[in-house]
């Protein structure tokens, strides 16, 4: 792998090596290339609560992948939003459904500078997939972004993804929730919402949840609240929940029996989807 020195010489504009970027944070995490040492810091730290922190983003990505294979061949819905989108990897939103439906819309939202600088050319790959500059937590700009209403029609159902996102919001603990309840009410009746957090399952591995929040505010990227059970399903106020409701990531709706126990950071992260009657 190149050096620092080497990397920064390639740095996109309007991207600084010396600041930690959540989206590079998490091609870090999924074994990317696109992060820089500042980066790869964040995942050292974390490590030292979790060895096995990697799993946290490589359980989001798998519930995602399910998730978003649910959303496109059981429920009807033809577009997608999909907030922070992140650095693209393998299987993002738009190449799960549209291999189920190439006529479905997805409209990324994301405003970290590396994403805007390389991230949007490779998102963007069909005319049905569409990128758009803007902070997931302020709900209004995006509800009215131009964009975003020329390519989402709300008289229709909407499949509105909020995953491995909120737990990245720096303000006050209860602000998430409201953020959820401004989308959630600008949503038609049919339409699903998809939501993934870091969890603190109040047991013995409340402890190492912890001990990985901790690491993660107090590292350079600075962000990474876990939240409890009924925290989570706070966000999904008003919805009624899809079986098994919001469980952890590995546990909804596996694609296979398991075979080997969880270990902690698998066991660390949940989600759930729920329907707007």
């Amino acid at each position: 792998m190149p050096d620092a020195a080497t990397r920064t010489e390639r740095v996109p504009v309007g991207v600084d090596p010396t600041r930690a970027s959540i989206a590079r944070v998490y091609d870090a995490f999924l074994l990317g290339k696109d992060n820089y040492e500042i980066d790869r810091e964040v995942l050292h730290k974390v490590q030292k609560a979790a060895p096995e922190a990697q799993d946290l983003a490589f359980e989001n990505r798998g519930f995602l992948i399910r998730a978003c294979r649910f959303l496109a061949s059981q429920t009807g819905i033809t577009q997608f939003l999909d907030c922070g989108s992140g650095l693209p990897t393998a299987e993002n939103t738009h190449q799960v459904v549209q291999r189920i439906n190439p006529e479905i819309k997805v409209v990324y939202v994301d405003n970290d500078p590396v994403v805007l600088a390389h991230g949007r050319a490779l998102l963007e790959e069909n005319e049905n997939t569409h990128f758009v500059a803007e902070d997931i937590f302020e709900p209004q700009r995006i509800l009215e972004h131009e964009a975003v209403r020329q390519h989402i029609d709300f008289s229709q159902p909407v499949a509105f993804l909020q995953l491995g996102t909120l737990h990245h919001y720096n303000g006050p603990h209860e602000r998430p929730a409201e953020i959820m309840k401004e989308y959630v009410d600008a949503l038609p009746s049919g339409s699903f919402v998809a939501i993934s957090h870091f969890f603190d399952p109040e047991d013995e591995d409340s402890a190492t949840a912890r001990k990985m929040e901790d690491f993660f505010l107090h590292s350079p990227m600075g962000s990474g609240t876990f939240r409890t059970q009924k925290e989570i399903e706070d966000l999904f106020a008003g919805l009624e929940m899809v079986p098994p409701g919001v469980v952890r990531c590995a546990d909804w709706w596996p694609d296979g029996p398991r075979l080997k126990e969880l270990n902690v950071a698998q066991r660390t992260i949940a989600g759930g989807i729920g329907r707007k009657p």
